[in-house]
């Protein structure tokens, strides 16, 4: 028995086996609806950004459903491949650093697309930093309870900076904080070298794609007034 089957045991050992069916349906269930939502997303990613754009660009919207259908349910059969053939504490220890590489796109995503102030190259070298020094940190996480030397989670011993404390930090918040500030700086040093923007490649069909179309239905544009008595 582990921390994993606390819950599982204790519906065997003390419910009736009708009730602990129930239980253990409803676990597999519980378990599904993350995981599907993780595979469409990463199916819609798939289709939107590389089979739409690198190997059929006229592809129909049909074709991206079926694409997008078929994707969904390979990266299914691969968590469950992860599962099954690979130690689960691999498994999570790989949802940590995911989440690390994940926010680190957090800048460029989020300022990059609500504002212009920072320079597109320095959204890119924050972002390179970012990685370094996360993947840095993440090197240097050891996991007691497996034994392996790196890699073993994602809380930082603040005694690795030379801080005399038993504390840890989240890898993600150290490495984001440096992704801003490094571009930042790097927004700075660009100006000052006069170093083109780029062109913005958007068009107003992109932000209005959907304008027009008769499937979506618009809210009712109301106008508060004032009301005079006489």
């Amino acid at each position: 028995m582990d921390s994993n089957t606390v819950v599982p045991l204790l519906f065997d050992l003390h419910f009736p086996a009708w009730f602990a069916g129930v239980a253990f349906a409803a676990i597999g269930i519980g378990a599904l609806v993350p995981a599907a939502i993780m595979s469409i997303a990463a199916a819609n990613l798939f289709t939107r950004n590389i089979y739409k754009e690198y190997l059929k660009r006229d592809a129909t919207p049909a074709q991206e459903a079926n694409v997008a259908k078929i994707t969904s349910l390979v990266v299914k059969i691969g968590a469950v491949a992860f599962i099954v053939f690979l130690d689960p504490q691999f498994s999570i220890d790989l949802q940590l650093i995911g989440g690390v590489i994940i926010l680190q796109t957090a800048p460029s995503v989020i300022l990059g697309l609500y504002g212009r102030w920072l320079h597109r190259g320095a959204l890119i070298a924050g972002w390179a930093a970012g990685m370094l020094l996360a993947f840095w940190m993440l090197w240097q996480i050891p996991n007691a309870a497996t034994g392996r030397k790196h890699f073993g989670g994602s809380a930082f011993a603040l005694s690795d900076f030379g801080f005399d404390t038993k504390k840890t930090i989240y890898v993600g918040f150290v490495a984001v904080l440096v992704n801003l500030v490094v571009a930042v700086l790097v927004t700075f040093v660009l100006r000052a070298m006069k170093t083109p923007e780029g062109v913005d490649g958007t068009t107003r069909d992109d932000y209005f794609a959907d304008e027009g179309d008769p499937r979506i239905e618009r809210e009712p544009v109301t106008t508060v007034g004032t009301v005079s008595s006489t």
